[in-house]
């Protein structure tokens, strides 16, 4: 068997039945892929897999139904073994066995919930707005120093008016993303940095420094400002995807927790 194929398989196995479309028929339930030492392999195994491996993107091949009997062949000979070893009864292998068959159920609701949940485009648009509100339409670009004590933080801003450059003074600076780059924080959107930060570099002219320390949860930094652009955002055609997607992780999880609110735990 092709190696990239059977590896596919592997993971496909482990994920599809939760994607693969309930089959109505009884007769399509009960109806056999392959038999090894007597024993059935149902073609709802075999349709599982298939169906993976279509989700992922791979054609119905004669090539590909090989590769599934063949792993799910492998399984069954291997499954065999484990039960003649009695591996089925250890206590540890059914709680995993029971951990799986809790995974296959989970993944079957959430996808389902999915399905019946779309993200519309009303949804896309207001995230698009707002996320567009709240990095405002500008970038800086800044240095700064951070240091433990405000009276550090003075001594700095002295130095920086006797015209002493900032970038020398850096390397004292405990911030060890920027130190090394004489505090340089690169091209940067003010939501990109905790508040206080935020909003005494937005406040600042092109080239001024911070002449009072600021106060965040990480220190007391100075900061100077070396230049501002324009903040350009990529169009809402071009965001969907990505926010069609955050959206719904964002709603299957609340939905989660909202189950996890009602239910009773003793």
């Amino acid at each position: 068997m092709n190696r990239t194929l059977r590896h596919a398989l592997l993971l496909a196995f482990a994920v599809s039945v939760g994607a693969t479309p309930a089959l109505a028929q009884k007769k399509a339930e009960s109806a056999t892929f392959a038999t090894v030492n007597g024993k059935a392999i149902p073609k709802l195994r075999a349709d599982a897999l298939i169906a993976g491996q279509a989700a992922q993107g791979q054609p119905d091949s004669p090539e590909l139904r090989k590769a599934v009997m063949e792993e799910l062949v492998r399984r069954e000979v291997l499954t065999q073994e484990s039960i003649k070893k009695g591996f089925d009864k250890k206590p540890e292998v059914q709680g995993q066995i029971d951990l799986a068959r809790q995974g296959v159920l989970i993944g079957a609701y959430l996808n389902e919930y999915v399905r019946t949940h779309p993200v519309t485009d009303d949804q896309v648009k207001k995230e698009y707005e707002e996320i567009r509100a709240k990095l405002g339409s500008k970038e800086y670009k800044a240095r700064h120093i951070l240091v433990e004590k405000e009276d550090e933080a003075k001594a700095i801003i002295e130095k920086l008016k006797k015209g002493a450059k900032i970038e020398d003074l850096a390397k004292d600076s405990k911030d060890p993303g920027s130190k090394e780059r004489g505090g340089d924080l690169g091209w940067a959107n003010p939501a990109s940095f905790v508040p206080p930060f935020s909003a005494a570099m937005t406040k600042l002219e092109k080239g001024k420094f911070t002449e009072t320390p600021v106060k965040s949860d990480f220190g007391w930094h100075v900061i100077l400002l070396e230049d501002t652009r324009e903040l350009k955002l990529p169009g809402i055609d071009e965001a969907k995807g990505q926010i069609g997607q955050q959206l719904q992780q964002r709603q299957v999880q609340k939905h989660i927790d909202d189950l996890r609110a009602k239910a009773k735990v003793d």
